[in-house]
């Protein structure tokens, strides 16, 4: 998948620490596990959803930093925008946590993160050294799998689409099935900004109906280069496997 140039940290670092302890209700699907109707819809879907993205992933892969930066304002900004709503929603949909507290988890997932990467060189040519004839390039990923948690849902759909369009790659979203609502809310906003600032229309997309099965088929699909998940330690030890 990469080339022998070096990829910026940011493309290819800040996605190596994807795993934190959330819930432990997203384990991964026994290989018995019979399909139901919504699984052979979701798992139809999917597919086209994938073929989405990487159409996506290719016309955003040729564009510029000033773009890129653009766009990725514009979606901070939204997002923040949207906080408190998206905690209330987030709240009354998995009954966890306080509005309170997610109002500054999606806050802190917006303005912070584009605070911390906004300067970030994420395209073509990043570093150079004259005396060594060294340079360093920044390539995207291509598509990633954005597994979402029940207990951070909306903060963290933010953060992971920030940073896949800080560094042009297309993002496949499947929300937790007790989350599926606001997490979708929170990636819809942060898209819809995305494009408007000039992103590719299906660089954001989602699973509407998520399920284990569909979720285990989203991390194990050829067109997924990039596994950035965050559960339990059933997924987990699924997005490893």
């Amino acid at each position: 998948m990469l080339s022998t140039r070096a990829v910026s940290s940011l493309s290819r670092n800040v996605f190596a620490r994807p795993f934190a302890n959330a819930s432990r209700a997203y384990a991964a699907a026994p290989a018995a596990e019979q399909k139901s109707k919504s699984d052979e819809e979701g798992l139809s879907s999917l597919k086209s959803t994938l073929n989405k993205a990487v159409a996506a992933s290719k016309v955003f892969a040729t564009y510029s930093q000033d773009q890129v930066d653009k766009i990725f304002r514009a979606a901070a900004e939204a997002a923040n925008a949207a906080r408190l709503p998206l905690a209330k929603m987030a709240v009354e949909e998995t009954r966890m946590g306080v509005v309170e507290d997610k109002v500054i988890k999606n806050h802190f997932a917006s303005e912070f993160v584009y605070s911390q990467y906004k300067n970030t060189k994420t395209c073509g040519l990043i570093a150079h050294d004259p005396i060594s004839g060294y340079s360093k390039f920044a390539e995207p990923m291509g598509v990633i799998a954005g597994i979402i948690p029940t207990t951070n849902p909306t903060s963290t759909a933010i953060f992971k689409t920030l940073l896949a369009l800080k560094t042009r790659n297309a993002l496949v979203i499947c929300p937790h099935p007790r989350a599926a609502k606001c997490t979708i809310a929170a990636a819809k906003v942060v898209l819809d900004a995305a494009v408007a600032a000039g992103a590719p229309a299906d660089i954001i997309t989602w699973i509407d109906s998520p399920s284990s099965l569909v979720s285990g088929a989203l991390m194990k699909a050829p067109e997924v280069s990039l596994v950035l998940a965050t559960g339990g330690p059933g997924m987990v030890r699924a997005a490893y496997s």
